[in-house]
């Protein structure tokens, strides 16, 4: 990923005074700012996709600055454009705004107004390339990456372990809390096996009565009792050459667990009713929210069914341990949603994206996707409240304020490191902070910058 400059300020003013106490003005604010006399001169300095936003008196010698602003829109339609105007042509700035243009400031102006209006549209812009960005990245994802989405290097690890494990026809146990995508990489074990030309064949265990269950998984014979009017071929069968997945497999009567471990070591299995052994031949998947082996020690979960399903475990981390992922995950679902509702696809504010990465996540990526739906729905806030009943704020996450802190700035060093390439001084001066104080957080946080440099 190449560097990301700073955002620049583009102004331009034919009155020379006025030119040059503005750009001091927004010089000593902190902005890196270029000066035109001319709107034909600034041309040059416009593209799609440039990092800077445009500031430009509207009456200027040559191409005036509301019709610049209709070839800024069509250069780059996100571009922000501030216009300045003199007193009595307000209703010609409003005007411009109905036709794109980001902002309108009146003379005579305080610095004050001037800084404020310029640090939104900076903001504003930064934010719209961020997301360009993540756009690109999802765009040119292939295969497994663009399926288990995410640069954490939990999620790598997933990803390698997933791609390693869909070669063998291993049975598979995954552990994740709910909504971390525990059949999500079931379906990805499948479909990157020879299994993939064969169903896959998903059973929530969750709930299912003892005598409905052993039905389901080993199917029934035509009279084997009261409402068995015909033949039912279970889901060992109908899975067979393919993968069967159980998920919330801690919830299986204990009756069955005895039978599931019977069919899971002789690979054949009897239909309800019916002394005839059927072999099969399909890839086990299971899925728990609960550790199988502390409920076996509790005496919860059969110890033997643990250890034959136990031969290769897949761990999903929540999504509050992998937050950097989060923006791009969001950006995912967001793309997904407008393409579903037929909707534009909106740019997150900066109070939203904090609120994404402080917030806990209990109900983790399928929860984030439910926020993304509703944010594309137009259903929240400008601070991403839930749209329950009145808006009830997100809660924050179920620790101290300092482990907050810590978890929000780790994630967005490390964003900002990778998207400089592991550059720290191009990685400071876009945090805004001094070299040194990045050396210190990053050596407080254990980050390591060099790790960055290949991504």
């Amino acid at each position: 990923m190449s560097e990301a400059p700073a955002i620049r300020v583009l102004l331009v003013e034919d009155d020379e005074d006025v030119r040059l106490s503005t750009t001091q003005v927004l010089t000593l604010a902190g902005f890196e700012v270029e000066a035109f006399a001319s709107a034909e001169r600034a041309r040059a300095q416009i593209s799609f996709g440039v990092p800077a936003i445009v500031v430009s008196d509207v009456r200027l010698p040559g191409l005036s600055g509301t019709e610049w602003l209709v070839e800024l829109r069509e250069a780059d339609a996100e571009l922000p454009v501030i216009l300045v105007t003199g007193h009595g042509h307000i209703a010609m700035a409003v005007q411009a705004m109905r036709e794109g243009a980001y902002d309108f400031i009146e003379k005579p102006f305080s610095s004050e107004r001037l800084v404020a209006i310029v640090r939104h549209a900076i903001e504003r812009r930064q934010l719209t390339l961020q997301v360009r960005a993540l756009r690109d990245a999802l765009e040119n994802w292939h295969g497994i990456q663009a399926v288990l989405i995410g640069r954490s290097a939990q999620m790598q690890q997933v990803r390698r372990t997933v791609m390693t494990l869909a070669e063998t026809s291993a049975d598979v146990l995954i552990y994740g809390e709910t909504g971390t995508g525990k059949e999500l990489i079931a379906r990805c074990l499948h479909e990157h096996s020879e299994r993939r030309r064969q169903h896959f064949v998903p059973l929530n265990c969750g709930g299912l009565p003892e005598a409905l269950a052993e039905s389901e998984l080993f199917g029934h014979e035509a009279g084997a009792f009261t409402s068995a009017n015909r033949v039912r071929v279970g889901k060992f069968e109908y899975a067979h050459g393919g993968t069967l997945f159980l998920d919330e497999i801690e919830s299986m009567p204990m009756a069955v667990q005895i039978k599931l471990l019977r069919a899971l070591q002789e690979r054949t299995i009897e239909r309800i009713g019916s002394n005839r052994a059927i072999p099969f031949d399909c890839r086990v998947v299971a899925a728990s929210k609960d550790d199988l082996k502390e409920m076996s020690d509790r005496q919860k979960f059969r110890a033997d069914l643990y250890y034959r399903l136990g031969v290769a475990f897949i761990e999903l981390p929540p999504l509050r341990e992998r937050r950097e992922d989060i923006p791009l995950l969001f950006e995912h679902f967001t793309l997904l949603a407008a393409t579903r509702y037929g909707r534009v696809a909106p740019i997150l504010s900066g109070a939203q994206v904090a609120d994404l990465m402080a917030y806990a996540w209990p109900g983790n990526v399928r929860e984030l996707r439910n926020v993304a739906d509703r944010f594309v729905l137009g259903l929240l806030g400008e601070r991403l409240t839930l749209a329950r009943g009145n808006a009830e704020a997100m809660p924050a996450l179920p620790r101290g304020l300092p482990q907050q802190v810590e978890s929000f700035e780790r994630a967005v060093i490390v964003e900002a490191l990778r998207k400089h390439q592991g550059d720290q001084s191009a990685t400071a001066s876009a945090l805004t902070i001094a070299r040194q104080t990045l050396h210190d957080k990053l050596r407080k946080l254990g980050i390591t910058a060099d790790e960055f440099k290949s991504q």
